[in-house]
């Protein structure tokens, strides 16, 4: 580990942090960016994100958004927005909490647990700015994510 963070951890939060950042840019839903990108560009991602991270991120989600064939969708959670919109970032720390805690009570690797919390219903509870379910406690968020259901 050095600086604050352990090294993959920041990987992994850039990694979520472009993943948000693709789907705001191209309209889409961060599954269907996911699932679209996939393991092999998902795992190049991860793997490099201390190198694409020192460069600009618009220019490397250009070059993942025609690697993929990623087309313009139709999902614009930023504009439907009635209040403050989370960063790319922010949101991007949100999954990383959720997948490193699917990983460890689920022992499965970090990028297995990325698509399965890409897409599960929690995601779609993350991205709906005009809830509050964003801002939850990490562990709110992973026991919503391992029970299913979110808490009353």
């Amino acid at each position: 580990m050095v600086g604050r963070e352990d090294r993959k951890e920041n990987d992994l939060f850039f990694t979520c942090s472009l993943i948000d950042y693709i789907a705001r840019k191209t309209c889409n839903k961060r599954s269907d960016v996911v699932n679209t990108l996939g393991k092999r560009l998902i795992t190049k991602i991860y793997e490099l994100a201390d190198v694409y991270h020192s460069d600009n991120i618009d220019r490397v989600s250009e070059d993942f958004i025609t690697e993929a064939g990623l087309t313009h969708g139709s999902f614009d959670n930023v504009s439907a927005a009635r209040y403050s919109v989370p960063s790319h970032w922010d949101i991007g720390k949100v999954y990383k909490r959720l997948i490193l805690g699917i990983c460890r009570e689920k022992k499965t690797d970090v990028i297995d647990a990325l698509f399965s919390a890409y897409n599960s219903f929690v995601s779609e509870k993350i991205d709906d700015y005009n809830s509050s379910f964003y801002y939850d406690a990490p562990q709110n968020i992973l026991n919503a994510y391992l029970y299913n259901q979110v808490e009353a």
